[in-house]
């Protein structure tokens, strides 16, 4: 009978490579843009210590012969050559001091140190045997990570901690146009229950405000929103609102995507709806979210998620720790955008294409204008010079210009009661002329002391 742990190193090694490359045939599967899946390869390179073509025929091979394509094929002489024990140990310990080293440095010091006859070890050997003893280049560099280990973690109540992404959907034909959608979402850690989530058609900022904003009116506000550094999460306006709603602010280590391991795996649960979305003929993008609303409730939150033991639903909602609310104005406050605007010759201000009309009594001042950014109907203006605020509304230009405006009353000018500046010139003078005085006379006692010799 054969050996079935001979087989043994090469589900591993199979296991490894498709543990490298799945984020890629992710994004291959989402049809996603060549320049970031290049990215993904070079770092993919960069985390395996292997070249880009190796990568490339490892995807090649998973194309061809799925999983079995990536198990390690032992041909030629290269393949009967076994490494000593003795010379193994000594490739580890180079690879243990600085485990930066690649394989053909690893290879060139042995050769150099007379420890490895001239062309004995190949590169792909010794590669697979350090992959097979626990050396492998992207274990030591896992090992080399500062802070804490990549391992799985929960929080233990509801709203304690929220995760939210972006993920690219499919392109839907709306108004007789092909545009691409964005599914964002935001997920309860504990419960792994989507507080809310919904697809748009651009990847503005505005969409993660919006997603956040509703979630918060439905669930109540989380303790804690951890979230990775893309743009769109990074950014002022959500260090605004987490300051004013009282939410701690968390952002995931560069290149550690393990660390949003829950979100990153629903998203790929929202392949199963895409799939069956695409077989509906949806004519507008609220249609499409009605479908995914349908999808949310009956097959995913009421199915037992093995992560937790029981549905998202049953977990969340039959939590002991009570939803926390805020007044509507706080919430409506915490949503809102400042920006800083020129008033024009015109007495406008121009805003997302629009003119609003603030008056000519601003002309040439600079003043702030707050706004919700779901509704750019009416905005406020703040005039600092007299704390007052104000609406505005979008221009309506009509056949006859307005009347010329009076001038404000903190701009009138003051009605003095005197001359400042004769008052001033009237005092010089006085002084000049006493001065004059003086020298008259000294010059007078002078002149008569000279008659007197």
């Amino acid at each position: 009978m054969e050996n079935k742990n001979n087989h043994y190193p090469q589900e591993e090694i199979a296991l490894e490579r498709y543990k490298l490359i799945s984020p890629i045939l992710t994004a291959l599967d989402e049809k996603a843009d060549r320049a970031k899946i290049g990215l993904m390869k070079s770092e993919t390179c960069g985390q395996a210590g292997v070249t880009r073509k190796t990568l490339d025929r490892w995807l090649d091979c998973y194309a061809q012969k799925g999983f079995d394509g990536l198990k390690h094929k032992k041909t030629g002489v290269g393949a009967k050559r076994k490494i000593p024990q003795e010379l193994l140990r000594e490739a580890i310990q180079l690879k243990l001091e600085v485990p930066a080293r690649s394989i053909p440095q690893i290879i060139e010091i042995l050769e150099m140190e007379g420890t490895a006859p001239a062309g004995f070890l190949r590169r792909s050997t010794l590669q697979d045997r350090l992959r097979e003893e626990g050396y492998s280049t992207a274990r030591m560099k896992m090992y080399q990570k500062p802070g804490i280990a990549a391992r799985r973690f929960a929080r233990s109540e509801r709203n304690d901690m929220w995760q939210a992404d972006i993920k690219y959907g499919p392109y839907l034909k709306i108004n007789g146009m092909m545009v691409q959608v964005y599914f964002v979402g935001f997920i309860d850690d504990a419960t792994r229950y989507i507080v809310h989530g919904e697809f748009y058609d651009n990847l503005d900022q505005s969409i993660v405000e919006d997603c956040l904003r509703k979630a918060i009116l439905k669930e109540g506000l989380p303790q804690r929103l951890f979230f990775d550094n893309g743009t769109q999460f990074r950014t002022k306006w959500m260090e605004r609102a987490c300051a004013i709603l009282g939410i701690k602010l968390i952002f995931a280590k560069p290149y550690s995507p393990e660390s949003k391991g829950k979100i990153e795996r629903f998203n790929r649960t929202v392949e199963a709806f895409i799939a069956e979305a695409s077989l509906k003929r949806v004519s507008s993008l609220s249609e499409f979210n009605q479908l995914l609303n349908v999808w949310l409730a009956e097959c995913y939150h009421n199915k037992e998620h093995s992560g937790i033991g029981t549905s998202p639903e049953i977990a969340y909602k039959s939590s002991k720790t009570p939803l926390r609310f805020l007044p509507a104005e706080t919430v409506a406050k915490a949503f809102l955008r400042s920006e800083h605007r020129k008033v024009d010759k015109s007495g406008c201000i121009s805003f997302k294409g629009k003119k609003y009309e603030v008056g000519v009594t601003y002309v040439g001042r600079t003043v702030d204008i707050v706004y919700d950014p779901a509704d750019t109907i009416v905005l406020t203006v703040e005039d600092n010079h007299t704390n007052t605020s104000f609406k505005v509304k979008e221009l309506t230009i009509g056949e006859h210009t307005g009347p010329r405006p009076k001038l404000p009353e903190f701009m009138t000018p003051a009605k003095p009661e005197t001359s400042r500046l004769l008052d001033e010139k009237q005092k010089r003078y006085d002084k000049r002329q006493l001065s004059a005085k003086r020298a008259i006379s000294y010059a007078q006692i002078n002149k008569g002391g000279d008659s007197n010799v």
